[in-house]
């Protein structure tokens, strides 16, 4: 595979991924018909949303592990584990009156767009059937599921210049090596303050979420979720 070929590549995984990772569900129960999967209040997955996630999803990994039954059942586990926490964020987003301009979510789309090479954005949405429409609605969603953690976690995420100093001395005094890449992509202390800031915002997120878990009940459909493990990947 030449260079162009694997890069064009690899942008469509990072396409079929941050599609997944915005969400494919109904939204508020709109009286379909079709069977819910998941439900926190009247927002609901369906089963129809989690099977399009679903045959997304199992792109991401190689043909032979798909075909491993066991592999599969651990796939829909981790959508089923990613859809129930996304559903838990957007309820607390709604609880908080959270919201995303049309100009913010414009921003970010122009923002993406241009770390694509020519076509392949549009090409990606084409090949996975996915609409412009849906994929945007998706990534208003991850902006406002950002907004919302770094709202409730900004108090939690101070860093100190003891800390700075700490981190330093443990992560680069003993690989020296590591200091010459990060002073060819700019300024030191900024890039540790934002290392130690995805590191304390990972830490704290944990124990948020399962809060959250708790405070948004989660009601899944046991009978659906029995007949879709039990069917084919």
């Amino acid at each position: 595979m030449g260079m162009n070929d694997y890069m064009r590549h690899f942008f469509k995984r990072v396409a079929v991924i941050t599609f997944l990772f915005l969400g494919a569900c109904s939204g508020h129960d709109n009286g379909t018909g079709d069977e819910y999967l998941i439900r926190i209040g009247d927002r609901v997955v369906t089963v129809a949303d989690f099977s399009r996630a679903f045959e997304i999803a199992k792109t991401a990994y190689p043909y032979s592990s798909m075909q491993n039954p066991e592999d599969v059942k651990d796939t829909q586990l981790r959508l089923l584990n990613q859809m129930t926490e996304e559903m838990v964020l957007l309820q607390r987003a709604s609880e908080l009156s959270i919201s995303v301009s049309d100009a913010e979510v414009e921003q970010a789309v122009d923002k993406i767009k241009s770390d694509y090479p020519d076509d392949v954005f549009e090409e990606t949405l084409l090949e996975y059937a996915v609409s412009y429409k849906s994929w945007e609605s998706g990534l208003k969603t991850r902006l406002l599921m950002e907004k919302l953690v770094e709202q409730e976690l900004k108090d939690e995420i101070v860093i100190t210049a003891d800390e700075i100093a700490a981190f330093y001395k443990e992560t680069y005094d003993d690989d020296p090596s590591q200091l010459g890449e990060m002073q060819n992509s700019g300024d030191i202390e900024e890039i540790i303050v934002n290392q130690l800031r995805r590191k304390k915002i990972e830490l704290a997120y944990k124990t948020w979420i399962e809060k959250l878990r708790k405070q948004y009940p989660v009601d899944i459909n046991k009978e659906q979720w029995d007949k879709l493990l039990k069917s084919p990947g």
